[in-house]
This record gives structure tokens, sequence and C-alpha cells, in this order.
């Protein structure tokens, strides 16, 4: 099955923002990046993940102001990781058990990525769809 670092081979970019960026500063980011969540980082250190769905449940329900609060005002702060050599069937356990779209990859505790669930769905059904190309071609020779 296919790493996680097999798939950050193909998607080098981080994205992250500064807890201390206002809201705005962040969708713009997400916007202009097209993703839908952004590491939150002071300096190298993880502190935090701010995404669409963090935007709509800590800011639109409450009536916040985008442009006068800090994304660490908002932000999730429990993060859950992963390393680069985990399976992505296990990564894929990790974000439906803990109902996550994106999960940060960690190596010698530094981030060397983010994976998104589309990341995986799409990876998923590639090792599947190589999984029944082989079977049908062992049962076309006679097994």
């Amino acid at each position: 099955m296919t790493t996680i670092r097999q798939i950050l081979a193909c998607k080098p970019d981080i994205y992250a923002v500064d807890p201390d960026a206002t809201v705005l500063d962040a969708l713009r980011l997400l916007d202009e990046k097209n993703v839908g969540a952004l590491l939150v980082m002071k300096g190298e250190r993880l502190v935090g993940i701010f995404s669409e769905r963090d935007y709509a449940r800590r800011m639109v329900l409450h009536g916040r102001s985008s442009k006068e609060t800090a994304v660490r005002e908002v932000m999730t702060r429990e993060v859950f990781t992963i390393a680069p050599g985990a399976s992505a069937g296990e990564c894929m356990a990790h974000m439906t058990d803990r109902h996550i779209r994106h999960l940060p990859v960690l190596e010698g505790g530094k981030v060397v990525g983010v994976i998104s669930i589309g990341d995986i769905v799409r990876v998923v059904m590639e090792d599947m769809r190589f999984t029944i190309r082989q079977l049908e071609s062992y049962i076309r020779s006679g097994g």
C-alpha cells in the first residue's frame, strides 16, 4: 500500500499562517492556495490548524469579525499528526475515526507536509484499481 511519504513526494507545499494573523488573512490564503486548511505555526513549531470548518463554527456562528479576530482564537489546538512511513490506509482510519479532513505529517518533530482526505481517497482508489487489474490479469491467465 502507498505510504504517506510517497503521497507527499507529489505535493511539496506546506501552507501555514502565524497564530497572530487575522482570520481574514488566513481566509485569503485559503482562497489563494485553494485549500481547506492551513497549519498554524509559530516559527517551526506546529501550534494548531485552521480550517474552513473552524471558520464556519467559531466565526460565522458567533458573529465574530474576520478583520479583528486572531487565528489563535479560533484555530483547532488539538492537532493529530501522522508519520511519513504510515500507510494511506492507516491515515484514512485516523481521519475517519477522528472526523478530520487534514492531517499534518511530522518527522522528527518537524512538519514535512499535510495530507487531506482527498489525497487519501485518491490514493486508496488507485491502489484498488491496481489490485483489480492484477486480479483480472490473473483470472485471464487461467490462475
